[in-house]
């Protein structure tokens, strides 16, 4: 089972100079990506245990659209493992102008995590 967001980062996700955005907005699009997966699975939210590991990759900048995807690995009796991915598919290109971009043909991982959701076995409807 699989879930992909896809959103653009605003000037208001900008977190340092130069208009970076911060890992923890990666973070943030991976426990919405493990909130979509529960929802398919379980027909409830559940809850995020623990990452096992987060890697970031490559930087964000504002302007930037990002693809969030997350896969479920392996589930147990209340216990989901997931492995997540962000991406950078369009790059913004403010040296050619404020709204250029470009849409990229090769994705940029910018960031890759594991963790375990759980859901409650009294909240799980499927």
């Amino acid at each position: 089972m699989t879930s992909t967001l896809r959103l653009r980062m605003s000037a208001k996700d900008a977190h340092y100079g130069g208009e970076l955005v911060d890992g923890a907005h990666m973070v943030h699009l991976f426990g919405d990506v493990a909130t979509e997966l529960l929802i398919k699975l379980d027909g409830d939210e559940g809850l995020f245990c623990a990452y096992d590991n987060i890697e970031f990759l490559a930087p964000t900048y504002a302007g930037d659209y990002i693809e969030a995807y997350g896969e479920i690995t392996k589930i147990g009796n209340t216990s989901r493992q997931m492995k997540f991915e962000a991406r950078k598919v369009i790059v913004s290109r403010k040296d050619i102008n404020a709204s250029a971009a470009d849409f990229l043909e090769e994705p940029i991982v910018v960031a890759r995590a594991t963790g375990t959701c759980v859901t409650p076995k009294e909240f799980k409807r499927k």
